[in-house]
């Protein structure tokens, strides 16, 4: 089989690889996405040469302008440079080997089937030639090519050797089969069943890279379903692993909060790209298994489980290594808010419970009505039918009250300087039991969002207090 890809970048490769009398080929992500058919224009391109990676990069580089600067990364033997849209890099064929506690291989110089040996999955180990001698030939040597036409990731040698020196790969193969459709051989699957512990050695940015990347697809389940069944799940994310399994009292049971959880998680996917959205979703029942009660005559309960689930996410996304920013409380916020839509829709929807809805959501409310909308996962069509319809009422009220009260943005109409001013009184206590009444009686209704009648209300309820305007 020939494959000879018709971009200018393998032409000069190959131009400059025949000049300087060093065989060079393209190897892994973009032969197997080319085959694929799913090349990007953002792709990274990787050249294995037999020789010095570095010295064919800066080679290449001379090739294409004088002004392309070149990365060396000494430790690694690798250089890269960025042309177009591509960040293309050079490495010299190796071989590789592992010790016991670390995922970083001492390396030494190889042969292109070494090269080929060393990667995770045979749809990665593909290689296409850029030498005169066999331009566009796809060397193949572990099946890729059938793998890839039939869905299948699968590693070159041995999966427990090939796990156990690195378990990072553990975590690309659930997301290589979420991300592409593939299923895992069952070797390969037993595998990472059997090396699952070994995930302890990866730093917790590494696999989080691979979580992000399982829940960025398209349907993530399919990675979490995987994680769950290798036992990986339960190493890295236990909170998530902890909400499977359904306990049964009195002929009462619940229903599988895992299985509910990724439901969610599939529902959201459909409607938003949005990563800490997703979070949300993953996260938005974790604390369903420390609230879990069963009250005789009644069932079971999971009170406060949405205030405990807020608290815990700060802990989780320390442990994980994703930001402790503004998107960590975006998450927390939305793991906190995402059952008062639903208990909005149960009762009568009355404007003041909207306001306050607005007024602690903010600019991320519709973000929550998404949330809560992927939250119905019911088989019954008639209650989907009902809650949707619900949800759309409280959308409807949503607008009609941010349009007239500006609640989503709320600022205080007056300020804690003007109250001081007004009453002649030092910073303190007083200034905010005023300042809050003025919230509150907004977010009630007993006043409009105005300047006029939040100072009327201000002097009033100084004067309850004691005051006496200056």
């Amino acid at each position: 089989m020939k494959i000879f890809p018709d971009d200018r970048i393998f032409e000069i490769v190959a131009r400059v690889a025949e000049r300087e009398d060093v065989e060079a080929y393209v190897i892994g992500g973009y032969v197997r996405d080319h085959i694929l058919g799913r090349i990007h224009p953002d792709k990274d391109i990787d050249i294995v040469v037999i020789g010095d990676g570095p010295s064919m990069a800066r080679a290449v580089a001379r090739e294409i302008s004088r002004d392309i600067k070149v990365t060396v990364f000494k430790t690694f033997g690798t250089a890269m440079f960025r042309y177009q849209n591509y960040d293309i890099e050079f490495v010299g064929a190796r071989k590789e080997s592992y010790s016991e506690d670390s995922r970083k291989p001492s390396v030494k110089p190889g042969t292109l089937e070494d090269d080929q040996n060393r990667r995770d999955f045979t749809i990665n180990a593909l290689a296409i030639s850029l030498n005169r001698d066999n331009p566009g030939e796809v060397l193949d040597p572990f099946g890729g090519i059938e793998d890839i036409h039939n869905g299948v990731i699968r590693t070159p040698l041995d999966p427990d050797t090939t796990f156990s020196d690195d378990p990072l790969r553990m975590m690309r193969a659930v997301r290589f089969a979420a991300q592409l459709g593939f299923t895992i051989a069952d070797g390969t699957l037993a595998s990472i069943s059997r090396n699952a512990e070994r995930i302890r050695i990866v730093s917790a940015e590494r696999i989080t890279i691979e979580l992000n990347k399982i829940m960025a697809t398209a349907t993530p389940s399919a990675g979490l379903l995987l994680l769950e069944q290798t036992g990986l799940l339960n190493l890295i994310l236990p909170e998530i692993a902890k909400l499977k399994g359904v306990e049964d009292k009195e002929g009462k049971g619940h229903k599988d909060n895992f299985h509910h959880t990724i439901k969610v998680l599939d529902n959201l996917a459909a409607k938003s790209d949005d990563l800490w959205l997703r979070w949300a979703a993953l996260l938005h029942d974790v604390a369903k298994p420390a609230t879990k009660k069963f009250v005789p005559g009644t069932g079971w309960t999971f009170h406060g489980h949405e205030f405990l689930g807020a608290k815990m996410v700060p802990d989780i996304f320390k442990r994980l290594k994703l930001p402790l920013n503004d998107r960590m409380k975006y998450v927390q916020k939305l793991v906190g808010l995402h059952l008062r839509p639903i208990s909005l829709v149960q009762d009568e929807v009355t404007d003041s419970a909207v306001r306050r809805l607005l007024f602690e959501a903010g600019e991320d409310v519709d973000d929550l009505m998404l949330l809560c909308e992927a939250d119905i996962t019911s088989g019954n069509r008639m209650k989907v039918h009902r809650h949707r319809e619900n949800f759309a009422l409280v959308r409807r009220k949503l607008k009609e009250i941010e349009e007239k009260d500006a609640v989503r943005t709320f600022q205080p109409p007056v300020h804690g300087e003007e109250i001081i001013a007004t009453f002649g009184i030092p910073p303190g206590p007083v200034v905010g039991i005023i300042k809050t009444a003025i919230k509150e009686a907004i977010l009630d209704g007993v006043i409009p969002n105005e300047y006029s009648a939040a100072r009327e209300f201000m002097i009033k309820k100084g004067t309850e207090l004691g005051l006496t305007p200056a």
